[in-house]
């Protein structure tokens, strides 16, 4: 590629580094609905016989996360001290996984739902009994980053895109998502708060050895704090007092080695948006506007600041049950308010039930932003 004809690589970047771009850089998550329609045999013609990346190639488009439903594992990778045992095992329905610990046994198991994604039907954290337990398990644990896995992933992505993984969850968005069924969260920190906090400081602690290597990889260009924020899992005091801390002390180790960053939040945030514009992030993913979410565009070109926007158009859109037309406003009002600070995608991906119609509405917004 050249100056004249970059590559979506060199778009990727340019967007985060703040340089002129020649047009509006488009990078969907098509991803999930590829791999459904392909396991199923329903792709459309002009996909037939072709893998993933080179259906990015097809739309044109950009392509963001190197182990987002490609087969290939998270850039990190979860490992236990000699001390931790457990056993595992899985089949087509489920898994059941188990850890003694000095204080307790957890478990936890998975059920495989028709659409061939696994949910968690028992969570490890299931009362305060189990708190110790899980406080152990995350003192003998440690994550790292795998350059291997990471150099594999860029070669996969290859000049599509900066490639990126998500970071594991904060602790409190590790328990209200992943450990503990959030009810049990939500009393825990009323009637047991220094013992949760407790567990979220060993969580934090644990992440630690994964924040050291990847500065000092000096690879990563980009990266995401795959949170999954949602206003109806925290209220805005909370927000303050576990995730704001967390995120000002991280994102500051990633900065100081050059390495941009974005937070993932979905779902409601209209009761977080004041606290958007001063977020250390350079960038906020899968913010989704009415009408899935409870803010529109407006509220939040309002409360971004100059923040990067990646995503922004409902998901909805790229289906047949709303007008093509309601889509190509969404296209040229994000346009209109945040480009050159814009990743246009879709919040949050191209919708599996949207079928054919889906894959030709994403086709014809990759080829507008190739001359806007």
């Amino acid at each position: 590629m050249t100056e004249e004809n970059p590559s979506f690589r060199d778009l990727n970047l340019r967007v985060f580094q703040r340089l002129p771009l020649p047009h509006v850089f488009f990078q969907p998550r098509i991803e999930p609905w590829f791999q459904w329609h392909a396991q199923r045999g329903l792709l459309p013609p002009d996909l037939q016989g072709l893998d993933l990346p080179q259906a990015f190639d097809v739309l044109p488009a950009g392509m963001r996360y190197l182990n987002y439903w490609t087969g290939i594992p998270n850039a990190w990778v979860k490992t236990h001290d000699p001390v931790v045992k457990i056993d595992s095992h899985s089949d087509s329905n489920g898994s059941f996984w188990r850890c003694a610990t000095p204080y307790g046994e957890l478990t936890e198991t998975r059920q495989v739902n028709d659409q061939g994604s696994w949910r968690i039907t028992a969570r490890l954290v299931k009362g305060p009994e189990d708190f110790k337990s899980v406080r152990w398990l995350y003192e003998h644990t440690r994550f790292v980053f795998s350059d291997e896995i990471f150099e594999r992933g860029c070669q996969f992505v290859g000049e599509r895109g900066a490639a990126q993984f998500f970071l594991p969850r904060s602790p409190y968005q590790a328990l209200a998502i992943e450990l503990m069924n959030f009810s049990d969260l939500v009393y825990a920190l009323a009637d047991y708060r220094e013992e949760i906090e407790l567990v979220m400081s060993a969580i934090d602690t644990a992440v630690d050895p994964l924040f050291v290597q990847v500065a000092a990889s000096g690879k990563v260009p980009i990266i995401g704090f795959g949170e999954n924020v949602e206003a109806q899992l925290l209220s805005p005091r909370y927000f303050e007092r576990y995730l704001l801390p967390y995120y000002t002390k991280r994102v500051a180790q990633l900065r100081q080695a050059g390495i941009f960053t974005h937070l993932h939040i979905d779902g409601n945030f209209r009761t977080l948006l004041r606290f958007f514009k001063d977020l250390p992030f350079d960038g906020l993913e899968a913010l989704t506007p009415f009408p899935m979410g409870d803010a529109t565009l407006e509220d939040i070109r309002e409360h971004i600041g100059d923040k990067i926007l990646l995503d922004g158009l409902p998901a909805i859109y790229f289906m047949d049950t709303f007008p093509v037309e309601e889509l190509w406003a969404a296209v040229e009002k994000m346009t209109a308010y945040f480009h050159p600070r814009l990743v246009m995608g879709i919040s949050d991906e191209l919708p599996q039930g949207g079928g054919l119609v889906a894959w030709e509405r994403c086709k014809q917004v990759a080829k507008w932003c190739l001359t806007h």
